[in-house]
């Protein structure tokens, strides 16, 4: 019996011990709900794109001109077995890439519909925003843009407006890239 008492206060005293030597709980953090994107800079904007409508980004892979095409049309590449169409979105837009060309990245789209690649300045990657900074005002875009955006997010002193792929595929001149 006196073993059972002393094993039982050896086991009251380790609980007491750690008890104080454990410490407390982290604060409790409010948890702001998020919309995340994928980031890219073109013609100096900064701008972010739903997770679910961009598929990869890559380097700009090597590609075959094509005859024939509007001049924003860059070619086609062989990206692991399918041919995907490039598009310079600055040209597009009316405008030309900035930075260096190691900068440059393609963002590739793939729906049931379209299977693209869309080359900007520059991808930054995943950007999270809390949902609460979103404005249905896309700030200072090209007009040229416009169409293509819905609303922008600011977030540590950075306008980011949403990019909308979708609205891209909408417009005629997107869909139809042969030269007149």
């Amino acid at each position: 019996m006196a073993d059972a008492q002393a094993a039982f206060a050896s086991l009251v005293d380790l609980a007491q011990r750690s008890r104080k030597a454990a410490r407390g709980l982290p604060a409790q953090v409010d948890i702001r709900p998020h919309w995340s994107g994928i980031g890219f800079m073109l013609m100096g904007q900064r701008f972010a794109v739903p997770m679910g409508e961009v598929s990869e980004m890559l380097e700009i892979p090597s590609f075959t001109h094509l005859p024939g095409v509007q001049t924003w049309v860059k070619g086609v590449a062989n990206v692991r077995g399918r041919l995907l169409p490039l598009f310079d979105m600055a040209a597009f837009f009316g405008g030309q890439l900035t930075g260096g060309r190691k900068q440059r990245r393609v963002l590739i789209l793939e729906t049931d519909a379209l299977y693209s690649g869309l080359m900007v300045d520059q991808v930054f990657g995943m950007q999270h925003f809390p949902t609460d900074q979103y404005r249905v005002d896309p700030g200072e875009v090209e007009d040229a843009i416009l169409p293509c955006t819905d609303g922008s997010y600011d977030h540590e002193g950075q306008r980011w407006t949403v990019f909308r792929p979708a609205l891209l595929a909408q417009d005629p001149r997107f869909i139809n890239a042969a030269r007149s």
